[in-house]
């Protein structure tokens, strides 16, 4: 074996040869003009202004995506409603007291008013005052 036939293990790294010297020439890597080329640029990230957005999106001050209930007062329901009837979602529609999206959002009974009757409830959510008044009249919760 002669010198000329020895090989190297491993392969030999090349310089990009410039015009100038060094390793990159021209633009250096980066391109051409503009806030990419420059140093120390910070781009601000496209993910960053969509998140920023979102609440303003959603109706600002970050409403939950959660639905709010439709909210009743105790004293409404014993206007309308006769000693010893039944409440229930399809009855306060009926008479007005409760829209129809309140199907999906469903009810809140609230303790506001004077409530005398003994009337049953099914298929609510009753606020603890509410309970209160309903069950020192006679009246019965029913639950789903």
């Amino acid at each position: 074996m002669q010198i000329h036939q020895i090989k190297r293990k491993t392969q030999r790294k090349r310089s990009i040869k410039v015009g100038r010297g060094g390793k990159r020439g021209k633009t250096s890597g980066r391109g051409t003009k503009g806030q990419k080329a420059r140093s120390g640029r910070k781009l601000r990230p496209e993910m960053r202004d969509i998140i920023k957005r979102l609440p303003k999106l959603r109706g600002y001050q970050f409403n939950s995506f959660q639905k709010r209930p439709f909210v009743i007062n105790i004293g409404d329901i014993d206007k309308n409603f006769a000693d010893g009837s039944t409440v229930d979602l399809k009855a306060l529609i009926e008479k007005g007291l409760a829209p129809s999206r309140a199907r999906k959002t469903g009810v809140k009974i609230l303790a506001d008013g004077e409530f005398s009757k003994k009337i049953v409830f099914s298929g609510f959510v009753f606020s603890g005052k509410a309970k209160e008044k309903i069950e020192n009249a006679g009246g019965k919760i029913n639950k789903l």
